[in-house]
């Protein structure tokens, strides 16, 4: 698959190694060449927009916010805005020209809340946890924990916010879990997290008959439900096909219910996984209705 292509599965950001696994080291390096992408810091290439960002910033006097942000930290998110977000103060006038290459939102920011020409990393999870959809903002807490950012910061960050937008942020820091491997099993867990009755987590250890030990994507230990955000980055060849066959079959076997989704369902059919886990769920609990002693 073209680089161009590939970066929006990919969050907006990957590692040199899964670029050149995924493609080829030639593809990686035109791909710099020709400004298709851009190192973010070392080992570690985002998509173009992040540059864009900070010269329209620096610009306007403002800073580089909300997901434009997270890809300046070198995190994963969702979609890639079509134009840089830029915080501007509120007293700023700008042309008209200028802000047609941006998306301009006004906020005054203080120095403790940046850092060079974007907000920092507390900053940048406030304000999106605040602004985006759920499932956005989700998929960026995510990569940050994972990134290393404390678990505790973001609670106390959440708990001490108040005003508009703090209610969506203290759900967005309740959910957010580090052990979520990218923006595409994020996205899958939210839209699970709407489901009534049930309660999946990410990269939980699953053991039974056969030799069965095995990490899915998302389980659901009580309903034994295991949703797998099926991805070519871990089905590249034969080898890894017949693993993932293995491991489903043995997970079936095992009493489980394997549904797996791909990334266009997830990300742009989002009621249809919807109805499939809503149906799963109630099917599941059906028939342990059944099965129970009169």
């Amino acid at each position: 698959m073209e680089i161009s292509r590939l970066m929006p599965v990919l969050g907006g950001v990957a590692t040199r190694r899964l670029l050149v696994n995924v493609t080829s080291r030639r593809a990686l390096d035109e791909a710099v060449a020709s400004g298709l992408l851009v190192r973010v810091n070392r080992g570690r290439y985002a998509v173009p927009g992040v540059h864009e960002g900070t010269e329209l910033a620096l610009k306007v006097t403002g800073h580089v916010c909300l997901v434009s942000a997270a890809l300046s930290h070198g995190w994963k998110v969702k979609s890639v805005p079509d134009v840089p977000q830029i915080a501007v103060p509120k007293d700023r006038r700008i042309d008209d020209a200028t802000r047609s290459r941006m998306e301009v939102i006004w906020a005054d920011l203080g120095d403790d809340q940046v850092e060079g020409l974007a907000t920092d990393a507390s900053k940048t999870l406030e304000m999106c946890g605040r602004r985006l959809p759920f499932d956005e903002a989700l998929a960026i807490a995510d990569s940050a924990l994972r990134d290393g950012f404390p678990r505790q910061d973001l609670l106390d960050l959440a708990g001490a916010a108040k005003g508009p937008g703090s209610a969506r942020l203290r759900r967005v820091a309740a959910h957010a879990d580090p052990r979520a491997a990218n923006p595409f099993e994020s996205v899958l867990r939210a839209i699970a997290i709407d489901v009534a009755g049930l309660r999946v987590e990410p990269q939980v250890r699953v053991r039974g008959a056969l030799d069965l030990d095995v990490r899915p994507d998302l389980v659901d230990r009580h309903l034994k439900i295991v949703l797998e955000a099926d991805s070519f980055e871990w089905h590249g060849d034969r080898a890894a096909l017949r693993r993932d066959a293995r491991r489903y079959d043995l997970l079936v076997v095992n009493g489980w219910t394997v549904l797996r989704f791909a990334w266009e369902d997830v990300m742009h059919d989002q009621d249809w996984v919807r109805s499939v886990l809503t149906s799963a769920v109630e099917r599941t609990q059906r028939a342990r209705r059944a099965d129970a002693p009169a």
